[in-house]
């Protein structure tokens, strides 16, 4: 049976968790960075910053994975006063979606307006090839949770036209079109896409991927549309980018080889980064 869950008790943990995170300082951030494996090098770029862990915050999702305890990194970058969030959590590691999205929540209630998301994506339209660089312009949650259940708030519309709906559409188009510009005052090739949020931890089967190629999807992941649902919930504007590392199963001959992903990773990374620090700078235009 399923049960409301207590909304009281939400805001009291929030509370927690923005004073714990408060007692570092004055810290403001007007952008979140929630940055796929591969990218901690950026925050080393960022100015003053702040380090604060993830076991130091009340409630703060803590990874599953080894190697990736969660932090958030508070400082400036390109003139921006930004937050990374380290340490991703996903769906497949067992949290409730409404925990793993809680550092969404809590960086909104630290003054966060605008989020840059991105990930690594297996590629179903048959003309990305790995290495491709793909703004988000949809999603397909094909896992059917949003960080939105149990928690009182009715559904609303959402749409293309934000003004007609009074509601912001799940990627800020506006915002899109100047990191495109970005992209190809960068020389940097990018295209658009849907991406298809699935469970996890395993690969997509090729029936699997052949079912989200006739649903429209460009690519597929194992993250990124739940805080993306949760910002937009927050009324935050969001940008969204793939890294197309591999073609998904099933539309290539061969298997999906893991070493060879990581080398897509790596020779796009400094794109990449300087894309991401593009598309800060230009988040107000």
């Amino acid at each position: 049976m399923h049960t409301r869950s207590d909304p009281d008790a939400h805001d009291e943990e929030l509370d927690a968790a923005v004073a714990a995170v408060r007692e570092y300082g004055d810290l403001r951030p007007e952008m979140a960075l929630i940055l796929g494996s591969g990218l901690g090098a950026l925050a080393e770029a960022a100015s003053d910053t702040t380090v604060v862990e993830g076991p130091d915050i009340p409630g703060y999702p803590a990874s599953t994975v080894e190697g990736h305890q969660g932090r958030l990194i508070f400082g400036v970058l390109e003139g921006t006063r930004v937050v990374f969030v380290q340490g991703r959590v996903h769906l497949y590691e067992g949290y409730p979606v409404q925990k793993l999205t809680m550092p969404v929540r809590l960086l909104h209630a630290l003054g966060a307006e605008r989020m840059v998301v991105t990930n690594s994506a297996g590629g179903i339209n048959r003309t990305f090839q790995p290495g491709t660089l793909m703004f988000i312009t949809g999603h397909l949650n094909m896992t059917y949770a949003s960080p939105g259940v149990g928690s009182g708030v009715a559904p609303r519309p959402v749409g293309v036209d934000a003004e007609a709906t009074r509601h912001r559409p799940y990627y800020d188009a506006t915002w899109t079109d100047r990191a495109e510009e970005v992209a190809l005052n960068l020389g940097v090739g990018a295209r658009r896409g849907v991406y298809a949020w699935t469970l996890g931890p395993s690969y997509e089967t090729p029936a699997e991927v052949r079912a989200l190629e006739r649903l429209g999807a460009d690519a597929v992941g194992m993250s990124t549309v739940p805080e993306v649902i949760q910002a937009q919930m927050l009324g935050m504007d969001v940008v969204g980018l793939s890294t197309i590392t591999n073609v998904a199963a099933g539309l290539a001959d061969g298997e999906l080889d893991h070493d060879e992903v990581l080398k897509v990773g790596q020779r796009v990374r400094g794109d990449l980064m300087d894309l991401v620090r593009g598309i800060v700078r230009v988040a107000e235009g």
